[in-house]
């Protein structure tokens, strides 16, 4: 049976669990950002707060909630010409239960039926395969690999590149 996730906006409350796994390396062993003191947490959670509130808004980052309890957040950036992307990060002690790839499944639909999208895409290092398998899983077809696009504690990383279509027939299935 699967878990069922909700997204909601994230507010200025949830900071401190946000900073529950923004501050573990296991959770931002393949990200530019982390391990976060406090302080980056908060700030985090400010500036995704008052994304809301942003005209034109192109930022849309949601709490990942389990009988409302937040356990992740995901957003959804718009980009120019009908494109989007998603990214999202799960507490690691709910790692492999679905719930990254239920709140990547909510943006993609909400991509294509309230913001009209063309393209949505994620990324990931390589050597996260299981984000890869998420992007995967909410219909999207890897297009390759891109070099050293991001500086992260070990070097520069790689970004794998993973993309669904209006188009798609899977996507069909969401609207």
């Amino acid at each position: 049976m699967a878990v069922m996730t909700q997204l909601r906006p994230l507010t200025i409350a949830d900071w401190e669990v946000v900073h529950e796994w923004a501050r573990r390396e296991e959770a931002c062993r393949y990200q530019a950002w982390g391990p976060n003191t406090p302080q980056q947490t908060k700030s985090f959670v400010q500036a995704a707060v008052q994304a809301w509130a942003q005209r034109p808004q192109i930022r849309f980052v949601y709490a990942i909630t389990v009988d409302s309890q937040v356990v992740g957040n995901a957003e959804l950036r718009l980009h120019g010409n009908r494109q989007g992307e998603v990214s999202y990060a799960v507490h690691p002690n709910l790692w492999g239960r679905g719930l990254a790839a239920e709140a990547a499944h909510q943006l993609v639909v909400i991509g294509f039926t309230v913001h009209k999208l063309h393209r949505i895409f994620g990324t990931c290092d390589p050597r996260n395969v299981a984000s890869g398998r998420v992007l995967t899983k909410v219909g999207m077809k890897y297009e390759g690999r891109m070099r050293e696009t991001l500086l992260i504690r070990d070097g520069w990383r790689d970004s794998d590149l993973y993309a669904i279509l209006e188009t798609d027939s899977r996507v069909n299935a969401f609207t």
